[in-house]
């Protein structure tokens, strides 16, 4: 991998639809920074995710860019090898009917789902690792289970294997714990800490402060598609930043390593 940033937006300007998001903005990551993007629904978290996932590009203009890993376009199969994306939204997109190893297996096809004859463009040799990371999160009984059959929380860990099945360097995460229960959510986000621990990079997109995990030290604020801050954990994670962010009173507690916010009382 090159010296290049993980991440690098200049002076963009980026429409969703008819909607303009995001106008002549700017945010670099560089490779090995453990990042969170923070910010409350409609701030554009979705809509950067879309164009680090390349489904989304810039309105084309002299002084605009976005580059990943240094280059502007991407073959979306090398990309996968770089950067794994796992998204709720993607669950949604897979019938209730296929199986957790078609889910895991079709992260090498980048497809949803292993339909028709998709299947036959599986190697041996692919099945075995899909079941060895399946084996790895603790779901190699979900193998042969459909997602109908599965909870939420099996579900994104299926989703989980997918995007590791190139082994990509870095995992950009969107709003993981999304219709998770508590066992569910502590166990996803415990996951998380053991992929950083094992050398993976992290960019996690969320709107809440539990999910961020020690490990992750820069929290950029975003707010109608402008940074309200960005630097420091410690630094941007306070109750001005966060009011300013959310347009609402709040109070923030430090447990531990966490950041938790509450209504005032």
């Amino acid at each position: 991998m090159n010296d290049s940033a993980l991440i690098e937006i200049e002076n963009a300007t980026i429409y969703r639809g008819d909607t303009r998001v995001f106008h002549n903005f700017s945010l670099r990551i560089e490779q090995h920074e453990q990042a969170a993007i923070l910010g409350p629904n409609g701030s554009g978290k979705t809509t950067l995710l879309k164009v680090l996932n390349r489904e989304i590009y810039p309105v084309v203009r002299d002084e605009s860019r976005v580059r990943i890993l240094g280059r502007s376009r991407w073959n979306v199969w090398e990309l996968r090898s770089h950067i794994g994306i796992v998204s709720h939204d993607l669950q949604y997109r897979y019938r209730a009917s296929t199986c957790g190893l078609d889910v895991v297996l079709s992260g090498f096809l980048s497809s949803v789902g292993m339909h028709g004859s998709l299947s036959s463009r599986v190697s041996a040799t692919q099945k075995m690792q899909a079941m060895a990371i399946l084996d790895g999160l603790g779901i190699g009984e979900l193998a042969e289970r459909p997602l109908k059959n599965m909870s939420t929380g099996q579900q994104r860990r299926c989703l989980l294997a997918r995007a590791l099945v190139h082994d990509p360097d870095t995992l950009i995460l969107d709003e993981p714990t999304a219709g998770l229960d508590l066992t569910a959510s502590f166990d996803y986000l415990a996951r998380i800490r053991d992929l950083v621990a094992r050398g993976k990079n992290i960019v996690l997109v969320t709107h809440l402060l539990n999910e961020i995990p020690p490990d992750i030290e820069r929290v950029i604020l975003l707010k109608a598609g402008r940074i309200v801050a960005d630097g420091r954990k410690s630094d941007v994670l306070n109750e001005r930043n966060l009011e300013k962010t959310y347009d609402t009173e709040v109070r923030l507690a430090i447990v531990g390593d966490y950041y938790l916010v509450y209504p005032p009382l």
